[in-house]
């Protein structure tokens, strides 16, 4: 009912959607989640007075083209259907709701997602970084883990951060150039007196290296017919079985 109301409530709101929905046909990734799910804003839109969902500006439109295949080639197939919970924010509604100063979610590379099947905090950080592991730096991915089971994906640059300690299998990646794009990592819970005290498996911090390219940038002058697209390198041996990021 919401989305209803906000669709109906302007004609600009119909022909930004229709728009969106072609532009998401044109590349190949409609489908994959539902888009109006793909216009949520933040939870905290009521308390930040914004609106709960939200046609992105059109220049930053390519930005979500990789995340979505992404999504589809590797999030869906390890720990089934997701629901997008947060897609873009404006910068005003980032800064309140607590998003990180540089934030994906400002330029609509990322999205933060719930898995629709039952799982573990534990067993979704395991699977989801296993394959963030093997395939994230083709996409350029940035991985977040927040509270509960909600977790965040991005094709901006290869990172990962919010990992639980407890998970040996997945230590944040932070590089120190990153601090500002991503949010601030979830505190272990205390341990109790009687408890053991669980191994803490610290971050691995990778300094920038002098030989790294630098990723093109979205130009917002483009043609609107055939807008620019960012895509992440791609490994030189892949496994055979691994579906390779497309070029348009």
């Amino acid at each position: 009912m919401g989305y209803r109301n906000w669709f109906s409530a302007s004609q600009r709101h119909a022909a930004g959607v229709k728009g969106f929905n072609d532009y998401l046909a044109q590349y190949g990734v409609s489908g994959i989640v539902p888009t109006w799910q793909l216009l949520r804003t933040a939870t905290s839109w009521q308390r930040c007075g914004q609106m709960p969902f939200e046609v992105p500006p059109l220049s930053e439109w390519p930005h979500i083209v990789q995340t979505l295949r992404y999504i589809h080639d590797y999030v869906i197939p390890t720990v089934g259907p997701v629901e997008p919970v947060s897609a873009y924010r404006n910068p005003v509604l980032n800064s309140c709701a607590g998003g990180a100063p540089e934030s994906a979610h400002k330029h609509y590379s990322a999205v933060d997602l719930v898995p629709l099947q039952q799982t573990t905090r534990e067993e979704l950080m395991r699977k989801l970084c296993a394959v963030h592991a093997r395939r994230g730096t083709d996409y350029s991915v940035g991985l977040g883990f927040y509270a509960f089971i909600r977790f965040h994906v991005d094709t901006t640059k290869y990172r990962r951060w919010g990992a639980d300690p407890n998970v040996a299998s997945c230590p944040a990646i932070i590089r120190p150039t990153d601090v500002a794009s991503v949010a601030l990592p979830q505190q272990a819970p205390a341990n109790s007196a009687s408890a053991p005290a669980a191994t803490t498996v610290p971050p691995i911090i990778v300094m920038p290296s002098t030989s790294a390219t630098t990723t093109p940038t979205i130009d917002p002058l483009a043609p609107t017919s055939t807008p620019p697209v960012v895509y992440g390198p791609i490994l030189t041996s892949p496994a055979a079985s691994d579906p390779q990021p497309q070029q348009p």
